[in-house]
């Protein structure tokens, strides 16, 4: 059964709940598709009066920012070896790949990671425990999480709920055609933006594969620099040997000739 479809079904404040409860899970560390829950709930809400946008929007904001917070308390206390435990439980979520991802966007934003993080998919799994366990500053982290949260709980929510009264005045106007036109270009521009993003992260970690093997080719090179150092060192001395044996073969001779 569609998400929507399900959520149809589902009371006004079973809604609340559940939006509030599954972002606060993917918020705290839980892969789960809380961004889905959240667009179709706010399509719902522009379609039936009684589910309230504002209170499904509060639900989202408070669910983001108190998961996040407990993601934060979670990964300062487990530290390291808690990302190794996610990433054999969640490999297609937490491998080292993603880690390292994640711990680049923390190096060049700090706590603006945070905040856009809840932007991408990846980084809004992430920010909490990751900003935990490198140890950031928690009022940094707070300021970031309460400002993230409301912009896009609040935000995704209010757009999608306008966009959705919009859609349906459209449709009573136009066709279901133009519809579909606009989704079929929606899903092209995100396929195209994923294999961009995907081309430009296989490039960067191409960029940090070379160096790495340079390093792991200098110890042969020097080796063999040693090794033919080395060879050519007992060559020299037998040279040197053989020309000062040489040399005492020829002085006896000349001393016999001389007694």
């Amino acid at each position: 059964m569609h998400v929507q479809e399900w959520l149809e079904n589902v009371p006004a404040v079973s809604i609340y709940l559940l939006v509030g409860l599954v972002i606060g899970l993917e918020s705290l560390g839980i892969p789960l598709p809380g961004e889905i829950i959240l667009v179709s709930s706010a399509l719902l809400a522009s379609q039936h009066g009684e589910i309230d946008p504002l209170v499904l929007g509060a639900c989202a904001t408070t669910g983001a920012i108190v998961g996040d917070s407990i993601g934060y308390a979670i990964g300062r206390r487990g530290g390291k070896p808690l990302l190794a435990w996610l990433g054999r439980k969640f490999p297609k979520h937490f491998g080292p790949h993603h880690v390292a991802t994640a711990e680049r966007s923390f190096e060049r934003w700090g706590m603006w990671a945070v905040f856009f993080g809840r932007f991408v998919a990846l980084l809004r799994i992430f920010a909490g425990p990751l900003a935990g366990v490198l140890k950031m500053p928690y009022w940094k982290f707070a300021i970031a999480n309460v400002l993230g949260g409301i912009v896009w709980a609040g935000g995704t929510t209010a757009v999608i709920y306008y966009v959705g009264i919009v859609a349906e005045a459209w449709l009573k106007r136009f066709s279901w055609l133009g519809l579909v036109v606009a989704v079929l270009f929606g899903i092209g521009s995100m396929v195209v933006i994923r294999r961009r993003s995907r081309k430009t992260e296989a490039q960067h970690a191409a960029a940090q594969g070379e160096p790495l093997a340079s390093s792991a080719q200098t110890p042969d090179t020097s080796r063999e620099e040693a090794g033919g150092s080395a060879a050519e060192a007992p060559a020299e001395a037998g040279a040197a040997t053989g020309g000062d044996t040489a040399g005492g073969r020829e002085a006896v001779p000349a001393a016999e000739r001389t007694d």
